[in-house]
């Protein structure tokens, strides 16, 4: 183990030098990295999946839908928000096991958008050119 804790310690020297850590920053740091280079060693997958706040079944609800990368409750999920993460819409789809036309929507506001374009009936005007 020591030699982990050595490369720990270099990555969390280099670290510390760019910004100021707290010493339970840099010992806290220390003992994730040396756990993950440990990890990284010996086989392991140094990610683990993450476990989302709730099923995701359950996230879309009737008046908001939880995002599962932050916990937090919106009407809807948009690209701006999930860039946070890193993620573009498709990737949050697959990531959580959401089909591929899945909107990122709650029910209502769906339900809502849904109306309105039926009673726009866009493809009767477009028949009518």
């Amino acid at each position: 183990m020591e030699s982990y804790i050595k490369e720990a310690l270099e990555i969390v020297k280099a670290q510390a030098s760019v910004r100021n850590m707290t010493e339970e920053e840099i010992t806290s740091m220390v003992k994730k990295l040396a756990e993950g280079i440990k990890g990284i060693d010996e086989g392991e997958s140094a990610t683990e999946k993450p476990e989302p706040p709730i099923d995701p079944k359950k996230a879309i609800k009737e008046k908001s839908i939880t995002c599962l990368e932050n916990g937090k409750q919106y009407k809807i999920i948009t690209k701006k928000t999930l860039a946070q993460f890193g993620l573009t819409p498709d990737e949050y789809r697959q990531k959580w096991g959401y089909k591929k036309n899945q909107p990122l929507v709650c029910k209502a506001l769906q339900r809502e958008r849904r109306k309105k374009m039926k009673d726009m009936k866009l493809w009767e005007k477009r028949i009518k050119k």
